[in-house]
């Protein structure tokens, strides 16, 4: 994993804490979690807190994960907003945190002057040992403490004005007034500064667990929709009245799915030909045709002759595995007639020729699963799939990651939002993106 650390591939774009008493305050956090503290002067976080340096102390990926549910965050500044989050079980983490962040602001801003915030993204279970688990998230509670103790501190100053307004002696009390001068000066005046966040309910919607292979949720108006591996405990058992189950090597259903609830966009020269999706998908297909033949081809060090060549010399080949001469005619077919008809294409290839719908609210998760169904799309699994990315990368050969990440580095990386609108008609940013 170096060469994609050292390429800001992995691990990329986190904020470095070197400041003592910010350090100080992440290890009550710690402490706080049942975890060893850290010795280091500095160490990188993300959105939710994550270090990869703590985690690689710990020997934990996993530290502020445990058990896969019930995500654990430490806000040490708002900062934190504007960054990625670079490990996950789920892929709404992200999407909970600026919810938090956005109903909250005030709070954050005013605690971490002079305090951090942690604690968990509760889930209604412990636990996932099945499907049924993962359906019962419909929403999740921000359990929020402060490693100074502000909020408690802030609390009790409360119940103390509370006290005195309504206390016809109040005024006489010098232990209570003292209490409440000794508290001020640490928390200011509770009645500007907001210290104690008050949005902690978020609702759960369509969502990736990374649980069994990989869960995908999708939860429409009336019903709610599983993709993954029929191998899963409890799929088609958990719900049936109410829950439809796909299993994920059943493109037919997949497609029909996703086309029926309007998630994806068929193939139309309105888009296909600016964006260049279909010619990027033929590209990839034979990069990782050559990995799978020619393992120890430098790619890195090749050009558009030398790939023509291979591609002749190998032609037999490359019409066996089909998926380029079938990426090459439906360009031609786009050129020609302006769309693609369907039912014509064979079911286990439909889905190589569409995105999800641009603007639809699943709009990632769709990608994320059409990216898995694609896995010789490298660029696309890295930017919607990034755990599969790295699972893929483990087993390419050394030339092919050398390959794999200068293709990253001057398609993607240069500039990731001129890409992402380009093949994928996706505006804006997505934050492990």
């Amino acid at each position: 994993m170096k060469r994609l650390v050292d390429n800001e591939l992995i691990f990329g774009r986190l904020l470095a804490i070197d400041q003592p008493h910010l350090i100080a305050r992440y290890n009550k956090a710690l402490k706080a979690f049942g975890l060893p503290q850290t010795a280091r002067a500095a160490f990188r976080i993300d959105m939710t807190g994550f270090s990869p340096e703590i985690a690689e102390d710990l020997g934990d990926i996993q530290y502020l994960d445990p058990n896969g549910v019930n995500r654990r965050f430490v806000i040490l500044t708002p900062e934190q907003e504007n960054l990625p989050v670079v490990h996950t079980q789920f892929s709404n983490t992200a999407g909970l945190m600026h919810e938090f962040f956005d109903g909250n602001r005030r709070a954050v801003h005013a605690v971490t002057i002079k305090d951090a915030l942690f604690g968990e993204i509760e889930d209604p279970i412990e636990v996932v040992t099945g499907v049924e688990d993962l359906l019962s998230i419909d929403e999740v509670r921000f359990r929020v403490m402060s490693a100074e103790n502000m909020l408690g501190k802030a609390a009790e100053l409360r119940a103390l004005i509370d006290r005195l307004q309504t206390s016809k002696n109040g005024w006489r009390d010098d232990d209570l007034l003292n209490r409440m001068v000794e508290l001020s000066r640490e928390t200011g005046d509770i009645r500007q500064n907001a210290l104690v966040p008050d949005k902690l309910v978020f609702s759960q919607k369509s969502y990736w667990a990374n649980h069994f292979g990989g869960v995908f949720i999708f939860r429409d108006e009336r019903t709610t929709t599983v993709i993954c591996d029929s191998h899963a405990p409890g799929f088609k058992r958990s719900r049936p009245w109410e829950v439809s189950y796909i299993d994920i090597a059943d493109r037919t259903r997949i497609f029909d799915y996703l086309s029926k609830s309007g998630r994806l966009q068929l193939p139309r020269a309105s888009w296909v030909e600016p964006s260049g999706f279909f010619a990027h998908r033929a590209e990839m297909a034979v990069d990782d045709l050559i990995r799978r033949v020619d393992p120890a081809v430098d790619l890195a060090g090749t050009d558009r002759v030398w790939l023509q060549t291979w591609m002749h010399r190998n032609a037999a080949l490359i019409a066996e595995e089909g998926v380029y001469p079938f990426l090459q005619e439906a360009m031609r077919e786009v050129a020609s007639t302006g769309q693609i008809k369907m039912s014509e294409i064979r079911a286990d290839r439909r889905l190589l020729l569409c995105r999800a719908v641009p603007d639809h609210p699943d709009q990632w998760l769709i990608n994320r699963l059409l990216a898995r169904l694609a896995p010789f799309d490298f660029l696309s699994r890295f930017v919607f799939d990034k755990q599969g990315f790295y699972t893929a990368y483990e087993d390419y050969s050394e030339s092919y990651r050398a390959h794999v990440v200068d293709v990253l580095g001057t398609t993607y990386l240069n500039n990731k939002a001129a890409l992402r609108s380009r093949l994928y008609g996706l505006e804006g940013y997505q934050d492990d993106a």
